[in-house]
């Protein structure tokens, strides 16, 4: 393990130049990996443990709330052995219902904050937001970077932002929404994944899963990548959570397939990484009976999230 006593800032207007083309290429190679039945297995229950299951919708309720994090810890009872989910994703006003109903289970619960999913919101409610979503119980914090700011090339308010957000974790995760889709090339996803992790992020994460593109191939890839540099440089290891249009299991083994040839085996677990995705879960367990059975289950064998 690499270690240092102290990180020194880069100057993040210097952040790499992205090779678009090959970073496409690399990504298109992963797709085309051959993956064995056992290992498919394998594969597909660590997805399972990897998901954060979600739902943030203006009319959520206690209610389906409760739903969730019941199918979250009982994805198919039908097959016993199966792993739960990493945790389940909520509204700060959410988190209390959600806490209770995981009591015990091992399950996470992630809130979204920070005037989440646009961030315009001020430095003071942002704060407020976080603090709030971490008193109801929130283990983990999902939060938004203000993305006006960084085209406008205001790098250090960015930063700024995500340090004070990180202090109102507490004992918290972060994870630090980029929104990759609203900031349009491979060069500005490296330079905002940079800022985030040298601003504390635990976590870096593609999109809020509310605009498209949301998570691609090739975005994570650079996300990835830049992990690893850092990683190289200041021993400290970042996850990284690809959310939204990851619906197929298939798709799923590949970014697995991705993770590990780019970062290694110690990101392979759900400490280091998720997904942030809903209807990939019971896409990966109707693979999962299909591949113990050799036959599919019908769509109304599994719950609806």
């Amino acid at each position: 393990m690499i270690t240092s006593s102290k990180i020194h800032l880069p100057d993040f207007s210097l952040s790499p130049h992205i090779d678009q083309v090959g970073v496409e290429e690399r990504a298109a190679r992963f797709t085309t990996r051959s993956i064995k039945k056992e290992t498919k297995l394998n594969g597909l229950k660590l997805v399972l443990n990897m998901i954060d299951l979600t739902t943030l919708e203006g009319k959520d309720t206690e209610g389906k709330v409760k739903q969730l994090c019941y199918k979250a810890q009982h994805l198919h009872d039908a097959y016993p052995g199966l792993p739960t989910v990493a945790a389940v994703c909520v509204y700060p006003s959410m988190v209390k219902t959600a806490k209770k109903a995981v009591e015990g289970s091992g399950i996470k619960i992630a809130s979204v904050a920070t005037a989440f999913p646009s961030g315009q919101s001020t430095r003071t409610v942002k704060i407020s937001d976080t603090k709030y979503a971490v008193a109801q119980g929130a283990d983990e914090i999902d939060m938004v970077i203000s993305r006006g700011k960084f085209h406008e090339g205001e790098y250090n308010f960015v930063f700024d932002e995500i340090a004070a957000v990180k202090e109102a974790c507490g004992e918290a995760r972060l994870k630090v929404i980029l929104e990759t889709g609203e900031l349009g090339t491979f060069d500005k996803v490296r330079r905002a994944s940079d800022i985030a992790m040298y601003a504390g992020a635990d976590f870096i994460k593609t999109s809020t899963g509310k605009i498209q593109p949301a998570a691609t191939m090739p975005v994570t890839l650079v996300m990835l990548e830049a992990i690893r540099d850092f990683y190289y440089k200041t021993g400290k290891m970042i996850g990284m959570k690809p959310a939204g249009g990851i619906s197929k299991s298939k798709l799923a083994l590949r970014y697995l397939v991705m993770l590990k040839e780019t970062l290694g085996e110690d990101w392979m677990n759900n400490e280091w990484f998720r997904f942030g995705a809903s209807s990939l879960a019971n896409d990966v367990l109707m693979q999962i009976v299909k591949e113990k059975t050799g036959v599919y289950q019908a769509a109304n064998y599994f719950s609806i999230d």
